[in-house]
């Protein structure tokens, strides 16, 4: 790692806190630095996230430029020989302490946590293969799993390559590609996606309905849905329709849906992955909030969805409160709502369950909890 490489890597950590997310500033400031080649880019954004990744391991008191080094070494060490560092340290320094009262932190998964995620791309139904061939370095999930995911291990850089501009293709993790599987829209339904952000799963609803019947997209982050617009052009996308709403009793449209998903604002911790930064800044408190404002959403938009249609719950936590006890507290007040078994999409021989987690251990993607339920006719 080159001296300005390693002196920008600290201006990012020196920057990031709680209100400005470590790959928000990585973004910002690598966007400023135009004459950076794309090694140096790579090499800054290693350093960034070794830093936040192995930041249990560092020496405060040490010179940020120091912690920086001795992160990239750690993150060396546990790549060629992972088992020098054990079970009992990796839980213990990998996340932060208050985590084992609100989830089961695993060996298995804070052993994911310190690998680098996984870049998966979802492909255009039934071209996977070809778009797997036209890229190269491009691998299926496994035998039973969704032809058109794909996992990516080259170094293009995929945003200029002109699939992805000719919307061959999307960037899409493959824990929320199993949500859309698990939500099943039909050509000619009319969905909801009631926390769209930039429209990942709005996208992806769309091309499972072939582009027929209808997607109402909202959120209450306006900038969110201008970039929504954006993607939906590129990918040829034109079934939906957006709106704002902030999650409150007051719905933003009449209409009664065949489906509503609500894929709720969350702690996040299933990303922390991807996202090392985010370990050190959520804390059990947040957790508490945002179960609240889980409950909230789910049953104030749980009245559009029509009789018979079917309601999905997903978050990218794998927290109790945000999970089961959302569940618990939604199915406590809802009783139209009878809770549906779900068929995990990425593992087709298992049996139907009441709700699916997905962990970066098992299938190399984010950390999600899905749940679903169908309105009772009457």
């Amino acid at each position: 790692m080159n001296s300005f490489s390693l002196k920008l890597a600290a201006r990012v950590i020196r920057a990031a806190d709680r209100d400005h997310p470590a790959d928000g500033v990585l973004r910002d400031m690598l966007k400023a630095q135009r004459e950076l080649s794309p090694e140096e880019r790579t090499a800054t954004s290693e350093g960034v996230f070794a830093y936040f990744r192995w930041r249990g391991w560092l020496e405060p008191t040490r010179p940020v430029y120091d912690q920086i080094e001795q992160a990239l070494g750690l993150a060396g060490q546990y790549r060629n020989n992972p088992q020098i560092f054990t079970d009992e340290q990796l839980m213990a320094r990998a996340v932060p302490g208050w985590l084992a009262a609100v989830m089961d932190v695993s060996p298995a998964w804070a052993r994911a946590l310190q690998t680098p995620p996984r870049l998966w791309l979802r492909a255009r139904r039934g071209e996977g293969r070809r778009l797997a061939e036209k890229l190269g370095n491009c691998f299926a999930l496994g035998q039973g799993s969704p032809g058109d995911a794909l996992e990516y291990r080259g170094c293009q850089d995929l945003f200029r390559t002109a699939e992805f501009h000719t919307g061959k293709f999307e960037i899409q993790d493959i824990s929320s590609q199993a949500v859309g599987l698990i939500c099943a829209p039909l050509p000619g339904q009319a969905w909801w996606d009631a926390c769209a952000g930039e429209g990942g799963k709005t996208l992806h609803l769309s091309e499972l309905m072939e582009n027929k019947g209808l997607i109402w997209a909202s959120d209450s982050t306006a900038w969110r849905l201008q970039k929504l617009k954006r993607r939906a052009a590129r990918a040829g996308v034109f079934n939906y329709r957006t709106m704002a709403w902030d999650g409150e009793a007051r719905l933003p449209t009449r209409t009664k849906f065949d489906g509503v998903l609500v894929d709720a604002p969350c702690s996040g911790i299933g990303t922390w992955q991807r996202n090392p930064h985010a370990r050190w800044t959520v804390t059990a408190r947040d957790v508490e909030a945002l179960s609240e404002r889980q409950q909230r959403l789910l049953c104030h938009a749980a009245p559009a969805v029509k009789p018979g249609g079917k309601l999905i719950y997903a978050v990218c936590t794998l927290a109790r409160p945000e999970t089961l006890g959302v569940v618990a507290a939604f199915e406590a007040k809802q009783v139209e709502f009878a809770r549906l078994c779900i068929s995990n999409p990425l593992a087709p021989a298992a049996s139907p369950s009441p709700h699916v987690e997905y962990w970066p251990q098992q299938f190399g993607g984010a950390g999600m909890f899905v749940a679903a339920w169908t309105r009772r006719p009457g």
